[in-house]
């Protein structure tokens, strides 16, 4: 056979291989096509989840209520339909045994002085609960005692209740911490608050102190939400889980206007108490003044539920990470523009959605390696209560769960260029999260907020106290097709006229989704990695949760 015609031969195979490589190039890009589009978190699951969970049918989704039993039920029925399995053993609830106070405090609050005496009005001036489990509490003539932001902090040399015996007395004190506005970036952590500025610490702090109760001035900016949230989330039932811990008779919150007409009673007129406070060697300082007001409490004792939800692992079954929302909103409530029900759509329909929506993804995408968990935990609303009780309580080992990925109160107006990471600076799940924003065309950018204590305000928290390392995320500060500014002013008037009340509604016609799948697809991507690899994250060396970690 002549030369030329092997050299043919040859050259035909060559382009015969060539083609076949071709073919095969293009047909695993095709899988991988096929895999991405069965992995997509799907925009149509959000939104018909939202839809139902935020519908009036749930009655807003208050623990202990008739709307919590539709709720976990709804829940569980949705994640068996997706094929996942129970996750707490053989059940899909984890149960959380709570306590109901519904306190009806007295009409005033009553201020007296050598001068003379004054009344606040409640809701309209002041409200008032209780976490002592009886059925009447009060402050008779309590001493008032002015203790600046409340705050006992060894690291810092700061202690606002040094030199008092506080039994029997009430103190007064400023929500935030030292830092905010104070425009010295070393007087704490600056303008980011720390938990010494949560509400949460400055009512714990003041019980381990023996105060009697406690009195917070409510001022819009450091606290970073209006009067009219305090007045509809501090009235009516309150749920608690019940502990060895101490506790106040009372407590309470004060409007600013009240608290100016306290201190110009007060020895302490004319003084700029907020400047006082933030001096370093602050000490308190008595008002000279007494406060009474009682309350009568109705207490139940009753079991809410976590509901837990898991996918297993192919390898490492017992590697575990979780994805968590809170499905608890405020039921029925006050009657703002004749309606009553408050139903939580962005706050957090959209984030218990997001479960149930990322679920369906990884049944749709290639088993995993690791497990994974949903945990739609109930009583975020009345203090974190649910993933409290998980963390002091967990299913799931903490030393092997690799990370938690919590989704709250998603509502963006669109897609959002920017991914904002609450907690910025904590661990390694910053880079996994910047990692999969670039492959979305997205930077990310620590919470511009800081001040407003939002790392202190959601259920992942709860994880990072026990060591996991968390992401709590979410595109909010510039659009791809909105502006900074315009994006502020969304949030503003969400702030305004949405937050905790009923108006945070889902409407099919008007409310855009887009920005929240492209969220949740951030999220599924992230938890993907995580699921297929054999490292954990870890805390930064900065970080106060690290100790728990290792």
């Amino acid at each position: 056979m002549p030369i030329s015609v092997n050299l043919f031969k040859i050259s035909i195979m060559k382009n015969y291989l060539m083609l076949l490589l071709v073919v095969l190039v293009l047909s695993c890009k095709s899988n991988n096509k096929t895999s991405e589009e069965l992995a997509a978190v799907d925009q149509t699951t959000i939104a018909k989840h939202i839809e139902h969970l935020a519908s009036d049918e749930f009655l807003g989704r208050k623990p202990f209520t008739e709307g919590e039993v539709k709720t976990v039920n709804y829940l569980k029925d949705e994640f068996e339909k997706l094929g996942a399995l129970p996750g707490n053993e053989d059940s899909f609830f984890q149960e959380v045994p709570m306590v109901e106070i519904t306190g009806t405090p007295s009409e005033k609050m009553v201020i007296s002085g050598k001068d003379g005496s004054f009344n606040l009005d409640v809701l309209k001036d002041f409200v008032a609960t209780t976490s002592k489990v009886k059925t009447d509490v009060s402050l008779d003539n309590s001493e008032l005692v002015f203790a600046g932001y409340g705050i006992v902090a060894p690291e810092y040399n700061w202690n606002d209740y040094e030199g008092i015996d506080w039994k029997g007395k009430t103190a007064v004190v400023l929500i935030n911490d030292p830092g905010f506005q104070s425009g010295d970036s070393t007087l704490f952590k600056g303008n980011e608050m720390t938990y010494y500025g949560r509400w949460t610490y400055k009512y714990e702090e003041a019980a381990r102190q023996g105060a009697e109760g406690l009195i917070i001035i409510h001022d819009t900016e450091p606290t970073s939400y209006g009067w009219n949230v305090i007045e509809s989330g501090w009235s009516g039932a309150k749920l608690i889980i019940e502990s060895n811990l101490p506790h106040l008779s009372v407590e309470s919150w004060i409007s600013n206007e009240s608290a100016q007409k306290m201190f110009d009673a007060s020895i302490m007129k004319g003084e700029d108490y907020k400047t006082l406070a933030r001096i370093k060697g602050f000490k308190p300082t008595s008002l000279d003044l007494n406060v009474s007001v009682a309350i009568q409490n109705k207490i139940k004792k009753d079991v809410s539920k976590n509901v837990v939800a898991l996918i297993p692992g192919t390898e490492r079954k017992d590697e575990v990470i979780i994805y968590s929302a809170h499905w608890d909103h405020f039921g029925i409530g006050k009657a703002i523009d004749g309606d009553s029900i408050y139903n939580g759509a962005i706050d957090n329909a959209s984030g218990t959605a997001g479960l149930l929506a990322i679920a369906e993804a990884f049944k749709k995408s290639t088993p995993t390696k690791r497990s994974i968990a949903f945990i739609a935990v109930t009583g975020e609303e009345q203090g974190l209560l649910g993933s409290a009780f998980y963390a002091e309580n967990p299913i799931f080992d903490p030393k092997k769960t690799v990370a938690n990925i919590n989704i709250d109160a998603l509502g963006s107006p669109g897609k959002m260029k920017d991914l904002t990471i609450t907690g910025y600076g904590q661990s390694e799940m910053d880079e996994y999260a910047e990692a999969a924003a670039l492959k979305q065309d997205r930077y990310i950018i620590p919470d511009p907020d800081a001040e407003k204590g939002y790392f202190f305000r959601s259920d992942h928290f709860n994880f990072a106290k026990i060591g996991i390392p968390a992401l709590y995320a979410s595109g909010s500060y510039e659009g791809f097709n909105t502006s900074i500014e315009e994006i502020k002013k969304y949030k503003e008037n969400y702030l305004m006229h949405k937050y905790h009340q009923p108006s945070d509604e889902y409407h099919a016609e008007t409310s855009e989704l887009s920005g929240v799948q492209l969220d949740l697809q951030l999220f599924f991507n992230v938890g993907l990695k995580l699921a297929n690899e054999d490292t954990f994250p870890k805390y930064y060396a900065s970080s106060e949760f690290r100790a728990a970690r290792e």
